[in-house]
């Protein structure tokens, strides 16, 4: 509690962020955990988004790019972007499909694998500042809770792109 009787970090009754709390708390969660993944990242030479990217290469192998688009629910600018530096990095190819050659295939190279290793590392560092020292029925009931909140806001999105 502070020294007005709210919990900390909770927006003061009457405020404008006070009218959205949870969503407030949303915001304040990811804005740090967005900064601390940033400063991982650059310890390991990527940029945010990129060790997702590399992440569905090493787990799901070569990929067209225009699916890395989708799977990241990302915008294609954003990807070729992050595909351009991640291959003059060595740590990716493009190819042409075999099946049609305006499609381009991205694939990791060995030479990621080392990065690999890096990135395994930093998201075990993120996670272990993030849940501090949650007890594991804490750590569950968050991912419940979560899930539970991307679920609604998935229901809501599906819900407007409806044709009224």
């Amino acid at each position: 509690m502070n020294d007005s009787g709210e919990a900390a970090g909770e927006p003061p009754q009457g405020s404008v962020a006070g009218l959205g709390p949870v969503s407030h708390a949303i915001f304040r969660v990811a804005r740090l955990h967005k900064a601390f993944a940033g400063q991982l990242l650059r310890r390991v030479g990527l940029y945010p988004g990129q060790e997702l990217l590399m992440i569905r290469l090493w787990d799901h192998g070569p990929q067209r790019q225009v699916d890395l688009v989708r799977t990241l629910e990302s915008d294609a600018p954003s990807v070729a972007r992050s595909v351009r530096r991640l291959e003059k990095a060595g740590f990716v190819r493009r190819s042409p499909s075999p099946d049609d050659g305006r499609v381009t295939i991205v694939e990791a190279t060995r030479a990621s694998l080392p990065l690999k290793r890096s990135v395994e590392q930093m998201w075990a560092d993120l996670e272990e500042l993030t849940v501090g020292a949650m007890s594991d029925s804490e750590r569950d009931r968050t991912l419940r809770v979560l899930d539970a909140l991307e679920q609604n806001l998935d229901d809501a999105e599906r819900g407007r792109d409806r044709p009224e």
